[in-house]
């Protein structure tokens, strides 16, 4: 029988109230990522969803950390390189950097400088779409790379915080919305 991906994201998905502070709904998928099954179906969901359609990734960036989790096996299923996408001060080598606000406050995050090839396909991959400034941020830093990004996409996306409408040139694909 196959699976229902959305489904399966939506019930492998738990929520913490008040954290990181009061008043936020957490959205943790680490029930998700701990289901064997419901795991790899979600990594297959989102490697079919490029390979199916015959779409060229040469790289998947990964935002820090959930993110990474996604997006290293999206990135071998792909027969793509993965480069990370971390919080401020966590890269060794020269960086980008990008500041943004978050539902709670501000972060920056980076990325190596030389960590994708001018003119490179890229796929940044998150775990959940909020209120978009992690993903607008991931999207700057690709592109002052030089790297044209194909798509943003997440297992699960939080409709009611409107964040996709901070990605206004850039495709999105989320297999849920909550």
């Amino acid at each position: 029988m196959p699976v229902n991906v959305a489904d399966t994201i939506t019930s492998g998905t738990r929520d913490i109230p008040d954290y990181p502070q009061p008043g936020v709904m957490f959205k943790d998928i680490t029930p998700l990522l701990a289901d064997p099954r419901a795991f790899r179906a979600v990594v297959d969901a989102l490697v079919a969803r490029y390979r199916d359609a015959g779409v060229t990734i040469d790289t998947v960036v990964g935002l820090e950390a959930r993110g990474f989790i996604l997006a290293a096996p999206v990135a071998i299923g792909l027969g793509a390189g993965f480069v990370p996408i971390r919080k401020a001060g966590k890269l060794p080598a020269k960086t980008h950097s990008e500041t943004y606000d978050l539902e709670y406050g501000t972060a920056t995050v980076e990325m190596h400088t030389d960590a994708i090839a001018s003119g490179s396909r890229v796929l940044i991959v998150d775990d959940v779409l909020a209120t978009g400034g992690t993903a607008q941020a991931a999207v700057e830093l690709v592109r002052r790379a030089g790297g044209s990004v194909v798509e943003f996409s997440v297992p699960l996306e939080l409709g009611f915080l409107r964040g996709r409408e901070k990605l206004t040139d850039v495709d999105v694909c989320a297999l849920a919305v909550a």
